[in-house]
Order: structure tokens, then sequence, then C-alpha cells
């Protein structure tokens, strides 16, 4: 398949047809029930197969859509990732379907209790541009191995890629079990206004409100994938080499557009220069050539180009230096190091999604953890220190969606790990079996034993039965 076929192939559903499109889902759902483990297999293998057999495809759609997107990047980043939530899902399915024991209180033995998986109905998945393939599909994992159907809204801002899913969803699944929404901003709102069993938004916190917002009237529990500030701290005993490449890497893949990214640094105030010059070394031995390298990906459009300009031309009007490593080209933009910043810059306020880097100084641990615990709560945070007092402090007093210690990024990647923000990052979780729970029922069930006492307190409440509630209080 061709980007011509897939720009030329129409989308599998339109805005007028969402409610029709829903309303289907939702009959084939009342008709069949809920899908066994062998239709669940079936439908990931189906996601599985369809990944693999259209790589080439996926890799040249998201390509031009970034208007240069790392090939490597993709490969490991949209590919590996989606596949790799398959297999574990198909791993550990019989598991999580599995009835649940609960303990049951003494005053209620020899009656026993289970909580049993149960599928929510039809589910919706809007993703966003910056991995278009692997935050569209690995929501829609957990979805179908909850036994959900499901549409899914991609963003209109990778039109190639989102074209392709369609194509590629229309091809291995039948139009009431998986759909693919195209479409703007007002097919994103009337998506996000229609009655699913349970709605995952991936995106922007200003969005993430108005989805909210739009859940609420039809009491749609959600899911929100957000964003914001993301902090690295360099702590007293760091290994300074390691972290430097640690976080250079971290914030230069996909050029810095990934929601986990880095969003500014925090380091020691008598080790900020050391930090730079090794930061700035390690991004020109990663990529001398910015503007020519394949191995660095564009920024993903003009707006979000000029939007990140912006930024730095603010922090430069208002007294911060800027210290690129190299020159860029195109909507190629090297790493940008931004020192003596203030609260006020938009580079300190707002989520950066790109490869600026403010770096913080600070006196102490305890006024690093101050200037984090100051902002909205991080969907990451990452601390660098050989200290296990000090990491452990660390992680004791900040709260964000998830930590990594020693590195950042890969715990996005890790499926036995829950993935999900707090506060205003987000709310819930994914991933693995935490996936298949949020897209799940999980409906508690007593179960009455044939011998039981419940007769002793049955009314008219005699000697007896005072008797038996004077014992039950005494417990």
């Amino acid at each position: 398949m061709s980007i011509a076929d897939i720009t030329a192939g129409k989308s599998q559903v339109g805005s007028d047809g969402l409610r029709a499109q829903l309303d289907a889902m939702q009959a084939a759902n009342q008709r069949d029930g809920a899908p066994d483990r062998a239709r669940r297999l079936d439908w990931l293998g189906r996601i599985g197969a369809m990944v693999k057999q259209h790589q080439a495809a996926i890799i040249a759609a998201v390509d031009a859509d970034f208007g240069g997107r790392s090939r490597q990047e993709t490969l490991l980043a949209e590919i590996f990732t989606t596949l790799s939530s398959i297999r574990h899902a198909k791993g550990q399915l019989a598991k999580w379907m599995h009835p649940r024991r609960r303990a049951m209180d003494l005053s209620f033995l020899p009656a026993r209790a289970r909580l049993l998986p149960q599928p929510l109905g039809v589910v919706g998945v809007i993703s966003p541009w910056n991995y278009p393939l692997f935050l569209a599909l690995s929501p829609l994992v957990g979805a179908v191995a909850a036994g959900n159907r499901a549409m899914v809204k991609p963003s209109e801002f990778t039109p190639r890629t989102s074209a392709l899913l369609a194509e590629m969803m229309a091809q291995y699944f039948a139009a009431d079990e998986v759909a693919v929404v195209q479409g703007g901003r007002e097919v994103g709102a009337a998506f996000a206004n229609l009655p699913f069993d349970h709605l995952l938004y991936t995106g922007s916190t200003n969005v993430g409100r108005k989805v909210m917002a739009a859940a609420a009237a039809n009491l749609t529990p959600v899911t929100l994938e957000l964003g914001g500030k993301s902090p690295a701290i360099i702590g007293p005993e760091a290994a300074m080499d390691a972290a430097v490449t640690s976080i250079v890497r971290g914030k230069l893949f996909n050029a810095g557009q990934t929601c986990v990214a880095p969003d500014y640094v925090l380091v020691p105030k008598d080790q900020v220069g050391v930090f730079v010059e090794k930061a700035l070394a390690v991004a020109a031995k990663f990529y001398p050539n910015v503007a020519d390298n394949s191995d660095y990906s564009a920024i993903i459009n003009q707006a979000q180009y000029d939007r990140l300009r912006a930024m730095v031309a603010e922090a430069e009007a208002q007294g911060a230096q800027a210290l690129a490593a190299g020159s860029g080209g195109g909507r190629k933009m090297p790493l940008t190091m931004l020192l003596e910043t203030k609260d006020s810059m938009a580079v300190r306020r707002q989520e950066i999604f790109g490869p600026l880097l403010p770096v913080i100084p600070y006196e102490d641990l305890g006024a690093a953890i101050a200037h984090v615990n100051g902002g909205d709560r991080p969907l990451a945070l990452y601390v660098y220190d050989r200290n296990r007092g000090n990491v452990d402090r660390v992680l004791a007093e900040t709260i964000s969606g998830g930590a990594m210690v020693n590195d950042c990024l890969l715990h996005a990647g890790v499926e036995n790990l829950p993935f999900g923000g707090v506060g205003a990052s987000g709310m819930g979780q994914y991933h693995g079996r935490d996936g298949f729970e949020t897209f799940s029922r999980l409906k508690p069930v007593m179960y009455q034993s044939r011998l039981n006492g419940i007769w002793l307190l049955h009314p008219p409440y005699g000697a007896r039965a005072k008797a038996m509630i004077k014992l039950l209080l005494k417990r």
C-alpha cells in the first residue's frame, strides 16, 4: 500500500455516522455477549499481524507526516512497543480473565467472595500525533483484551498515519468490532460527546479538560493521559556523565516530542557549568549534523516549530541565555539549553514538547524538591543519584504519575508497570494488567453457603437475635 493509496482512501467512519457506528457496536455487543478468551486472542493476533504486515507502510506514513521521522525511532517507539504490548497481553490473558478471590470477613463465613472481570462494552480512544501508531494501538490492546469493541479517533495532525490506520483496521476487523474515525476538531468534539462505556484520551491538559467535560454529560468514565513539566533532578551524588547521557538521549528522542521527556533539569548550583558543557558535547556526538541527519526527527509541523522558536525568543528577551548544540534546518531543531530562566517565561510555565531544556540551579536537595512540589504534579519524574537516601527522599517527598531512577523514558514501555498521570498530568492508568482492568468491570460477587447462620438474625428480633448482634458488635 503506497502513501498515495492511503491518502486517497476515505475515512472508515465519517463525522455524520459516529452515533450510528456506536449504535451498531452496542447492538453487536448485546447480540454476541462477552467474547471468550479465544476470540480475544484472535483480536490481539489480528492487531499484531496488521502491524507486522504493514510495517514498511507505517514507517513511510509516519515519516511523511513528520517531514522527517527517524526510522529507528519509529521501529522502537511505534512497532516494537505495540508488538511488545500484544505479546504481553496474549501471554497473560488467561490469568487476567480468571475470577479473583477475595477474603471473606469472619462474620460472613462460610460465604465466599470473588471478583469477576467483565468487559464494559464499547470504548473510545482519542490518540495524539507524537506517537500516532503506538498511542492509538496500546490502549486498543487493553480494550480488546478486556473483551470490548472500540472506536479510535487518531490525530488529524498525522493524516497519512491516521488514514493508513483506518485502511488497515478495515482489512482486519469487522466494522462492529473496531473502527477508526478520521477528522478534525469538530469530529473530535463529537466523538468525545458519544456515550461510550469508557473513554481514554491522550493529549494536552487543556483539551483533556474539554474531553472530561464532554464525557461528564453521559457519565462516561474517563482515563486522561496528559502531560506537563516532567523534571529531571541531578542529585548531589549523581554520576554526572551517565546522567547527562541519559537526559540528552531522552530529551532528543523524537526531538523531545514525548509526553514523558525531561521537560527541565534541576542541577546543583556548583555543577551547572559542568552539566551544560557535557550535555552540549553529548548532543553533538549523538547528532553531529541535525539538519540532514536521518536519525534525528523533525518537529511535527510549522505551528509547533514556531511555538518553540517563540519560547526561545521570549526567554532571551527576558534575559535568559540560549546555547544550541549546533544548527538546525527545515523543522529540525537542535538541543537548546536555556540558562537563567524565570518563572514568568513560557519555557517555565508550559510543557515544552520539543528539544529545549531549561537548566535550573538549586542550593540543596530540599530546594529541588520544593521546586517540583511548587508546580502541577508531573507525569514523570527522574532522579539521578548514587546515594540511596537521596533517591528515597525525592521519591517519598514528591508526587508524580511515574518515576525512574538513574534513567528516563524507559519506564513508560514496561507492561508490568501501570502508566498514567496524577492531578494536572492525568487520571487513571493503563498498560498490561492495569489496562485490562481499566477497560473491565471487576464485578464483586458474594456466594452464600447453603449452610449459614443468617437465620439467627431473622425477625422478630428476640433474645437470640439480640445476643448475636451483641456478639457481632464486640468483634
